[in-house]
């Protein structure tokens, strides 16, 4: 999961606080949901905080800066099938209206996730060097 062992530290604590956390906000109308909530985002911070502090220690990045406007266009394609799905269940209460429009909604942000995202990273990839 990490390369090194900080990263590994960091990501468990990561992962405990955020599970905590999220435990915490579940239970939230009790007075230890309300402490497990902030004690998590603690340790949450205190992981990001040991993210920072590790990321000057990796070098540089053998990868060019990658196109950032196909990655915007890549991530609006994902959110507009997601709030196609979304609107969807809004505008019609039959089932196979919602499936329709549940069906198109995924297959929009499958365009997204399977065409325009790994273009944008293949764009500047180490291989074509």
């Amino acid at each position: 999961m990490a390369a090194t062992k900080g990263q590994g530290r960091a990501f468990t604590l990561f992962m405990v606080g955020l599970t905590t956390a999220m435990a915490g906000i579940a239970y939230l109308s009790s007075g230890s949901g309300k402490l497990a909530m902030i004690v998590g985002l603690a340790v949450v911070a205190v992981s990001c905080g040991l993210f920072l502090k590790l990321k000057p220690q990796e070098g540089k990045v053998a990868a060019k800066a990658q196109a950032l406007g196909l990655q915007l266009a890549g991530v609006a394609v994902v959110l507009l099938g997601w709030l196609t799905v979304l609107y969807g269940l809004h505008l019609t209460s039959s089932v196979s209206g919602r499936m329709t429009t549940s069906i198109i909604g995924f297959a929009i942000s499958l365009v997204g996730m399977l065409y325009l995202l790994p273009a944008a990273a293949n764009k500047n990839a180490i291989w074509k060097g």
